[in-house]
């Protein structure tokens, strides 16, 4: 099945050249300014779905921005992108596949083909596979080698298979289940297995080895480090299979690592990293949460896909995001974005999101190979609420640099202590406020005077409280952060990804950036233990290679 279309030069399209055109008109735009002249501007630039209240009006637009956007997204052929992603097309054309993350939210009676062949059977089978083991490790008949329930489960993976995973299973702590503890190992610094092992006993741990190729160099270390852990600990060869699962394509590297055929769980090619907690990846979150759960955020999810392809692209959550994204980065100069989750819980959006964009946008060519000729995949970066006002915040008001931001907000605590979430949600609105509001000089000068300071103290620290303001964010608000919002939310920004990759014609789900450090890496490695005598490609890696072997004492 064919690519659905050959991406061209965005920047001869006709929307493209009115948005440059009214980027123009809007250089004194002023966000204050069209508050207080349009009432209803919070009606205008408002929408919910899925259980996601989103406030976009904090932007850098009009009602005529807006149509121009979806001009774009219409010239560029987004509505066809949309039916050709869930339809299985090779949206992946570097690698020649489909992307089909939605296909594991899907109805169990829903029909995709891939290759021919129906693939939601094989996505419901694996369903099946993962409620099963839940539900005998839930009700403690998985036993480990001195017979005792398992009570920990520690997720060896990277990437894809360790930020999603970790995120939602945080996420989502209040919907915990008693008696089961999950823990993550991704990185290959011996630290953090050292710290993670030291609170556990092999005899009720569970290691869940991730990895699509079972060749992952990080994950497979450390799953080797741990099978050595489990073993000095008294456990046997022969009872590994009571310690080891793997979610893996490869069967025949993970049985051969001493993992049971019957307890490997599959992945899909179709199915990229980023976009796999969905899958059997997920399995540490439907053991923190329960299977029930984990359902109902597959459920959230598949409503967010319901509205991304039903919705017009005026009232449509992920496009609008994305078309914002377009319009800062590629009109206005803007180089990164900020996530500003407020809630404990959702403190590693962030990571999952940077993976998520970066790795999907972070491209410098089309899909059909050619150069692209503008700016694509902004820097996300950002920290959970209030604690970054005291820290970063103070760039986003008063830096010279120019840097959209999502706000994420709860209206109920799963946790309430006194008034705290009350002044959670005050700081999360006062934030968005004072970027759209500012301080202007003539403001600042009369708030000096009010507390009697003279005239020329006045004058002197006067320019130092001005604020510019006109900074744009977007606030998207949940009841609670449930399975099935968290499910929407997620998903949502995977949308707004692709759209921004259709916008710019490149693809979202290669990553060769990524994969070239993995090839290199073996060389370097090589060189250091010694085993590669010839020198490395450049002289400040070799030089970096013989200081540490002139030095190295372990």
């Amino acid at each position: 099945m064919a690519y659905y279309r050959t991406p061209h030069d965005v920047t001869t399209l006709p929307a493209w050249q009115a948005l440059t055109d009214h980027r123009k008109a809007m250089q004194n735009f002023s966000m204050r300014d069209a508050f207080n002249e349009d009432p209803k501007r919070f009606d205008e630039f408002t929408l919910s779905s899925s259980g996601l209240f989103l406030d976009y009006s904090k932007n850098l637009i009009t009602s005529e921005t807006r149509q121009l956007l979806v001009n774009l997204a219409n010239e560029v052929g987004l509505k066809d992108a949309i039916k050709a992603q869930y339809d299985g097309e090779l949206v992946n054309a570097s690698e020649g596949r489909p992307a089909l993350h939605t296909a594991l939210r899907r109805p169990v009676g829903d029909k995709l083909q891939v290759n021919g062949v129906n693939v939601m059977p094989e996505v419901h089978k694996v369903l099946n596979q993962m409620t099963d083991l839940v539900g005998r490790i839930h009700d403690g008949l998985w036993r480990g080698y001195t017979e005792k329930p398992i009570t920990d489960i520690v997720n060896i993976g990277i990437g894809g298979s360790f930020l999603g995973p970790e995120l939602v299973s945080e996420a989502l702590l209040s919907y915990a289940q008693k008696g089961v503890r999950c823990h993550y190992l991704a990185n290959i610094d011996g630290t953090e297995l050292h710290e993670l092992t030291s609170k556990l006993r092999a005899e009720t741990t569970l290691f869940i080895v991730s990895s699509k190729t079972f060749t992952t160099l990080e994950t497979l270390k450390n799953a080797t480090a741990a099978r050595a852990w489990y073993l000095a600990q008294g456990g046997s060869e022969a009872e590994l299979h009571r310690h080891f699962i793997a979610v893996s394509s490869n069967n025949a590297a993970a049985v051969a690592f001493g993992i049971r055929e019957e307890n490997i769980f599959p992945m899909w090619d179709w199915v990229g990293g980023r976009y796999s907690l969905w899958s059997a990846i997920g399995l540490p979150i439907a053991l923190a949460i329960g299977m029930s759960n984990f359902k109902e955020l597959l459920s959230g999810a598949y409503t967010m896909d319901q509205h991304f392809q039903n919705a017009s692209f005026e009232q449509n959550m992920p496009v609008l995001l994305g078309l914002l994204g377009v319009w800062y980065g590629n009109f206005w100069g803007a180089q990164s974005h900020a996530i500003l989750p407020y809630d404990h819980y959702l403190r590693n959006i962030t990571k999952h999101l940077q993976q998520l964009d970066m790795e999907s946008n972070g491209k410098s060519v089309r899909q059909d190979g050619v150069p692209v000729n503008i700016d694509t995949g902004p820097v996300i970066w950002g920290g959970v609420g209030a604690n970054g006002q005291h820290a970063y915040h103070q760039l986003l008001h008063q830096g010279t640099l120019l840097i959209p931001a999502d706000f994420i907000v709860p209206i109920v605590s799963f946790n309430p202590v006194s008034d705290h979430h009350q002044w959670l949600y005050a700081n999360c609105l006062s934030q968005s406020q004072a970027l759209m509001q500012g301080k202007t000089r003539a403001e600042a000068e009369a708030e000096l005077r009010a507390k009697g300071m003279p005239e020329e103290e006045v004058q002197r620290v006067a320019p130092h409280k001005v604020i510019p303001g006109n900074r744009p964010s977007n606030t998207i608000v949940v009841e609670r952060i449930s399975p099935r919002r968290l499910g929407a939310l997620v998903a949502m920004y995977e949308h707004k990804v692709f759209v921004q990759s259709v916008v710019w014609g490149t693809n979202a789900f290669d990553q060769w950036g990524v994969e070239l450090g993995k090839e290199l890496g073996k060389g370097v490695y090589s060189r250091l233990v010694g085993t590669e005598e010839s020198v490395a490609e450049d002289a400040s890696t070799q030089g970096l290679i013989n200081y540490f072997r002139g030095r190295h004492r372990g």
